[in-house]
């Protein structure tokens, strides 16, 4: 059971993260700003590693899951994302990333001879459909905050969705590498170490998209650093600990949490309650969650 709250831990982390990084992934430019957190949460999370002794755990054949996990799951799905969400706005970038979930249940089945007990199914169910109950209705129109104003409405979607392949891609690669005894703090810290090195290699191949747009300021880098240490730092450890238990499908599932969860937090900081409907797609995927987690 608690490995599922750590997976509903992690989606909180990411909902939060979403908010948090809204103004700097502008300010800096998806790149930049994916760049900066990384670099932060590979020495943090990297120290720990070290002194904690956890990178006794690595080994050849978690290394390379791991490796593979941070370029498809980071270093691809965050900055795809990070790219939608300046298009489309947190809440639509997150309805569509919740699919991942969909992606993880496919990819576990397929590839993993998972398979989900009839409850866990129906559970499953229940919180894909209140997601999208949740985030399709969850704003009106006619007051709608800046970021609902979605720009390149296409080319967002397009990114959203692909991001979230990639992210279930990450838990894929990541689901062998704890199954071989990598420790979770250790799995994250490998995963950011490597997504932050290809950045740092576009960067010094003068990709200009690599470039920050704006100036580096006290106020985006804080953000920048706290919103790394709330979806990276904590979220990404949260799923490598859940991932030591449960399979990929439920953790897919009960992560894709975060657009429902994001719904009060955008009140609290938009000072607009989202319509009922919304709030009867959350308290369906939240019935889901319980159904799984108690299961």
């Amino acid at each position: 059971m608690w490995y599922d709250l750590a997976a509903v831990g992690a989606a909180a982390c990411w909902a939060w993260g979403g908010i948090l990084g809204a103004g700097p992934s502008r300010h800096f430019g998806p790149f930049a700003f994916t760049r900066l957190r990384l670099s932060l949460l590979t020495v943090l999370l990297g120290g720990i590693s070290l002194f904690s002794g956890g990178w006794h755990s690595i080994n050849a054949s978690n290394l390379w899951p791991a490796l593979l996990s941070g370029l498809t799951g980071i270093f691809l799905g965050d900055t795809i994302y990070f790219s939608a969400m300046n298009r489309l706005g947190p809440r639509r970038a997150g309805l569509l990333f919740a699919t991942h979930s969909v992606f993880s249940v496919v990819l576990g089945m397929l590839f993993l001879q998972e398979k989900l007990s009839l409850s866990a199914f129906v559970g499953s169910s229940m919180v894909f459909g209140g997601v999208l109950l949740a985030v399709a209705f969850g704003r009106r129109s006619a007051d709608a905050h800046a970021w609902e104003h979605p720009a390149h409405l296409q080319a967002g979607i397009m990114l959203g969705m692909l991001a979230a392949m990639c992210q279930a891609m990450g838990t894929f690669f990541a689901k062998p590498a704890i199954a071989a005894g990598l420790e979770p703090v250790t799995a994250s810290a490998l995963r950011m170490g490597i997504a932050c090195a290809a950045h740092y290699l576009l960067l010094l191949g003068g990709l200009s998209l690599a470039r920050s747009r704006g100036a580096y300021t006290p106020r985006m880098l804080g953000q920048t650093a706290l919103n790394g240490l709330v979806a990276l730092g904590l979220g990404m450890t949260l799923i490598m600990l859940a991932l030591q238990h449960a399979n990929v499908a439920t953790v897919g599932m009960l992560s894709a949490l975060s657009p429902v969860l994001i719904l009060p937090m955008l009140w609290l900081v938009q000072k607009q309650p989202p319509p009922l409907i919304a709030w009867l797609g959350a308290l369906l995927s939240c019935a889901g969650t319980a159904l799984i987690v108690l299961r």
